[in-house]
């Protein structure tokens, strides 16, 4: 399983590098570190002398393959359509919420994307690397060569900068075939310069066919070299002398200027460092930088070096000494004067990130002048990944030194930067919110006071609310409250949010009279009908059903209400809803969708909904999407599911051997004779399409269907009449129940250790307080419901997979 604990590669630092995959939780002791808990997903590192483990960056998906570039990038893939991640030091990257929760900081509030690619959106695997080896044709030089062992080819992609970080651009396939046997699953380059793949050469490469029928003896290696290379003739490195070493360090291959520091580092000789740092002092570019890092490999770092790395022409060697002195953490002051000083004026968006994630690991007192600096620069707030990276280098000092924080607002310089009004001030008010206490609540308060505007105001303002969701509002000092008073206007999307959640009874009573005034202004109404439902306010509830029973109210208001009564607990509520459905509600789109999901969250409620199908029959029971009656069953209740058992038999589970020969029969059929690609489409369209995207069409609910293996028909017919065989990650179905008995159900899209939010089945996002879920559990069965394909004849099944089948490259359907 590549899930797990992976990639070993040693850094040019000395640490040894790994990845650990979405399928483990984590609990890493060492002789220093002790109880390091994460929850997979990342990248760590291990230090041989020192014994410290650390858990170097979080995130980044189904994280496998390590690939460490000349410059000590760390990049890799993350089983995704991206190619992946660069990593930053002590950065945060998307996780699979649903599986592994939030990140370990609950106050990261954000998170750095993949790279972006221009490119097929085809989903790859991990593994890559970056060609540094000067021997194969210039156009593959400094390039990314990453395998694809789905769709059996391998990818040439160009890095553009990108402020920090970089975006891929899709070159040309450098090996393709129509072989479907052929699945590269790992690539290295070698002393030659060549590269080597390691082909796994299977019909199967997916764990979701539970039988043994892997082949056991036909993996094999190939190599890919330049016409002209020649065998590079044996040798041992353990051999050389520390000057053959030293030569190395400017060897046009990578490969041999990672394996003399590895030497170097292992004799730890001290006799080298004076003609090294000769070296670092004369040399630019590439060489220089090499030998800063066998300076530190040899013992040699030190004040003295590290100013001479902070001064250096390349901006790499400058990097790299910033992120040495954070490794190391006992920085002196003259060093921290030269820090201070490059903070104010660096340029280099590569640099200034290292000074970011260096402030992390430092003191709050050395660490807040190197926070100041960057904040200053007039670009940073432009990069894709700085500005983050800054937030977490000054969120990392609110639990010990807030008060250090705050002090750093006292410039009034500070507030007039761009990313401290786009980036930090939202992100502080927040996270001093939800850390509560005292003296966070004072610091929040100090905050207001020192607001040079109401452009300021407006962000910590958005903070303070997003940190109260789902708190009890009540209980704020009496100073932070009268500090929020005068920018009432500027607090939610209404003037009296914030007096109705800290439960004034004249604020309610005005905003429920407000709602039911078709002249009021419409924003105000519906963020109004929003807290009364999310504080469940039953003074609100009589307003609200008279609002989804109003033929003449917006569509948008009585949307919002059939949301809000969602969150209530009365009988009446399923009662009045149901009477409204069949000739007010059924009619529009948007509120027939509203009302589904009401009736579905409570099973006295789907009860009503049930009733106007069976008896009545005021609804038909095809009216409902497959979906829908799937969160019906969700609901357990014994007489919703004998209703439904009735009303939709397609519904209920197929036996094994009912899968097993549907199976069958669609291998057979597809033998039998050509589908038509056009009326396939069609059927794709009614069948997947509200769900999958294809060839750039269609829902996003489940998988982009685009990068799948889709000419395997055993693989495809497994994953269609077997969906709950192999749920990918990020599409397990969670069900969530409320304290108060709701129930919802939905994918995971974020999670922190406050709040969940779920993406139900209609794609609206639902921000859920923890402390308000009594039970979350992922769902064994999928979305996709079985017996999709059970009632198509043969032709249509002929079409539908003719469409699926479809070459990408083919003209358009």
């Amino acid at each position: 399983r590549h899930e797990t604990i992976n990639s070993l590669h040693w850094g040019p630092d000395g640490w040894l590098y790994g990845a650990t995959g979405s399928t483990v939780t984590s609990n890493i002791s060492s002789e220093v570190t002790k109880n390091l808990q994460f929850d997979g997903q990342g990248i760590w590192r291990y230090h041989p002398e020192t014994k410290i483990f650390e858990l170097f960056a979080e995130g980044g998906g189904n994280t496998f393959h390590v690939e460490i570039d000349a410059k000590g990038r760390i990049y890799s893939g993350d089983n995704g359509v991206s190619r992946g991640q660069y990593y930053k030091q002590g950065a945060y990257y998307v996780k699979n919420w649903g599986k592994h929760g939030a990140l370990t900081n609950p106050y990261a509030f954000g998170y750095l994307k993949n790279m972006d690619l221009e490119g097929d959106k085809m989903r790859f695997t991990h593994a890559w690397i970056k060609y540094e080896g000067a021997a194969l044709p210039a156009q593959y030089q400094n390039k990314m060569i990453s395998i694809n062992p789905l769709l059996n080819y391998l990818q040439l992609s160009e890095f553009v900068p990108n402020g920090s970080t970089f975006s891929n651009v899709d070159q040309q396939r450098i090996v393709e075939t129509d072989d479907h046997w052929f699945r590269p699953v790992d690539i290295k380059a070698g002393p030659d310069g060549a590269i080597y793949l390691a082909d796994w050469y299977d019909s199967r490469l997916s764990h979701v066919d539970p039988r043994d029928t892997w082949h056991k003896t036909s993996g094999r290696i190939y190599r890919l070299r330049g016409k002209n290379t020649l065998p590079v003739s044996s040798f041992d490195l353990s051999s050389y002398s520390n000057e053959q070493l030293i030569e190395l360090l400017g060897h046009p291959n990578k490969w041999f200027r990672q394996q003399a520091l590895r030497q170097l580092g292992d004799r730890r000789d001290k006799s080298v460092i004076p003609q090294i740092r000769g070296m670092l002092i004369n040399e630019t570019g590439q060489l220089a930088l090499e030998s800063l890092w066998a300076i530190n490999l040899s013992g040699g770092f030190n004040d003295e070096i590290a100013q001479i790395g902070l001064a250096h022409e390349d901006p790499f060697v400058r990097m790299w000494t910033i992120r040495l002195l954070g490794d190391f953490g006992d920085v002196s002051s003259v060093v921290i004067s030269n820090l201070v000083t490059l903070a104010n004026k660096e340029t280099h968006p590569e640099v200034q990130s290292q000074l970011a994630c260096t402030a992390k690991r430092l003191s709050a007192a050395q660490a807040i002048p190197l926070i100041q600096g960057l904040v200053s620069c007039e670009t940073i707030h432009d990069d894709p990944d700085n500005p983050l990276l800054i937030w977490w280098a000054m969120e990392s000092k609110l639990a010990q030194d807030s008060e250090l924080v705050i002090d750093m607002f006292e410039d009034p310089e500070l507030w007039k930067q761009p990313m401290v009004n786009q980036t930090i001030l939202e992100r502080l008010s927040q996270r001093l919110i939800m850390a509560g206490n005292n003296n966070n609540f004072r610091s929040c308060t100090r905050l207001l006071d020192l607001a040079p505007d109401k452009e300021s105001i407006k962000p910590l303002l958005d903070g303070i609310q997003e940190g109260l969701r789902g708190k009890d509002m009540t209980a704020l000092p009496k100073d932070l409250v009268a500090a929020i008073k005068p920018y009432l206007e500027n607090y939610g999307n209404a003037p009296l949010v914030f007096l109705i959640r800290q439960r004034d009874t004249h604020a309610i009573s005005t905003a429920v009279s407000i709602i039911s005034q078709e002249e009021a202004n419409v924003n105000e109404r519906l963020a109004y009908v929003q807290v009364m439902g999310e504080l469940k306010l039953t003074q609100s509830t009589q307003t609200l059903l008279g609002l989804v029973e109003s033929k003449t109210a917006r569509i948008s208001v009585r949307q919002a209400a059939l949301s809000a009564l969602s969150n209530f607990e009365e009988d009446e509520i399923g009662e009045r809803v149901a009477k409204a459905y069949p000739n007010q509600l059924r009619a529009d789109p948007a509120l027939k969708h509203a009302s589904l999901n009401l009736f579905t969250s409570r099973a006295s409620w789907a009860l009503e909904l049930l009733k106007l199908i069976e008896n009545s029959k005021q609804v038909p029971a095809d009216d409902l999407p497959a979906q829908v009656v799937r969160q019906l069953q969700l609901l357990d209740d014994p007489k919703v599911n004998k209703s439904v058992n009735q009303l939709w038999p397609e519904a209920t589970t197929a036996s094994a051997a009912d899968k097993t020969a549907h199976m069958k029969r669609i291998a057979a059929v597809l033998e039998s004779g050509d589908g038509n690609v056009s009326s396939g489409k069609i059927l794709y369209q009614q069948l997947c399409g509200s769900c999958h995207r294809l060839f750039g069409e269609g829902g996003s609910l489940g998988p982009d269907l685009s990068g799948y293996d889709r000419n395997n028909i055993n693989y495809l017919a497994i994953n269609i009449v077997d969906p709950n065989l192999d749920i990918r990650e990020g599409y397990v179905n969670y069900k969530v129940v409320k304290e108060n008995g709701r129930i919802l159900t939905g994918t995971i899209s974020d999670r922190s250790s406050e709040m969940v939010t779920l993406k139900s089945i209609g794609g609206e996002e639902l921000v859920i307080p923890t402390d308000q879920i009594q039970v979350m559990e992922a769902l064994p069965v999928s979305l996709m419901p079985e017996r999709l394909t059970d009632n198509l004849t043969d032709q249509q099944l002929r079409d539908l997979f003719s469409y699926i089948m479809k070459n990408t490259d083919d003209p358009g359907i």
